[in-house]
């Protein structure tokens, strides 16, 4: 199991590791086997995008909202996953608390990488689509949006794999993305370590168009599971609101006989 540890920021109550691109060019450590040179950053990326994470899975976990005043809101949902195709569903459903349990969320890849979201909203009875310029939307009042939520495929973006990095006691690949012309995001760059024994993006910078950094992924542990590799506990960070989200898994479970059908309109209507 590997620990990612903390660090504590200048700004008392944060606890999610936050650097800035210079620092990390800064504190740079390049390590001697790794170089970008032997790799393309598009290589890298189709690498992280095709590693393995079964062809299903199943789990629950625990949502905590925490506030700039540090005031916290518990969730808990379940989340199911279908590969077929190489496409995949995936259904997400809160169980509690009584203010938001039953609220469903649907994605569906489809062929030609189109992807459609649904939610479902259980006080009102119906299911409403997420068009496109939602995407930039806050998920459920946490740090993630819609955008933040589904899968994007490797050629819709431009790659700069710039070295390797030490992150505490992880060796990582330094990976920029940003969007190509044609394609629609909220993002004008994000900044990845992407650990190079699991390919797991264990750390991520998001810039708005105006290239400012707006938000910070971190995997806070990641071990593995039935031989997978899971983040089985991560954070979001809005930096401007001073907002985090973490996420916590409670219990996964691959590759078992939950199929297609487990994941649907059908499925997510149907509470």
């Amino acid at each position: 199991m590997i620990r990612v540890k903390s660090i504590p920021l200048r700004s008392l109550g944060y606890i999610i590791l936050i650097l800035t691109v210079s620092f990390l060019y800064a504190h740079a450590q390049e390590m001697p086997g790794l170089t970008s040179g032997r790799m393309t950053g598009q290589e890298l990326a189709q690498k992280v995008f095709d590693r393995d994470r079964g062809k299903n899975s199943i789990f629950t976990a625990q949502m905590v909202l925490v506030a700039k005043s540090g005031n916290k809101r518990n969730r808990q949902f379940t989340n199911k996953r279908v590969m077929e195709a190489g496409l995949e569903r995936r259904i997400i459903r809160f169980t509690a608390p009584a203010d938001i349990a039953g609220t469903g969320f649907l994605t569906i890849e489809k062929p030609g990488w189109e992807t459609e979201q649904f939610l479902f909203l259980p006080a009102l009875r119906r299911t409403r689509r997420i068009v496109s310029s939602q995407k930039s939307s806050r998920f459920v009042n946490s740090d993630f949006t819609y955008e933040d939520m589904e899968r994007h495929p490797v050629d819709d973006y431009v790659y700069n794999l710039v070295g390797t990095r030490k992150m505490e006691n992880l060796d990582c690949y330094a990976l920029e993305v940003r969007p190509k012309e044609k394609t629609k995001s909220q993002y004008s760059l994000t900044f990845s370590l992407i650990e190079t024994q699991s390919l797991v993006p264990v750390f991520v910078q998001y810039f708005d168009k105006k290239g400012t950094h707006i938000k910070t992924y971190k995997v806070l542990k990641l071990g593995r599971v039935q031989g997978i590799w899971t983040e089985s506990a991560v954070s979001m960070e809005d930096l401007g609101k001073g907002h985090k989200t973490y996420i916590k898994l409670e219990s996964i479970r691959y590759n078992s006989d939950l199929g297609p059908e487990a994941v649907s309109i059908k499925s997510l209507e149907n509470y």
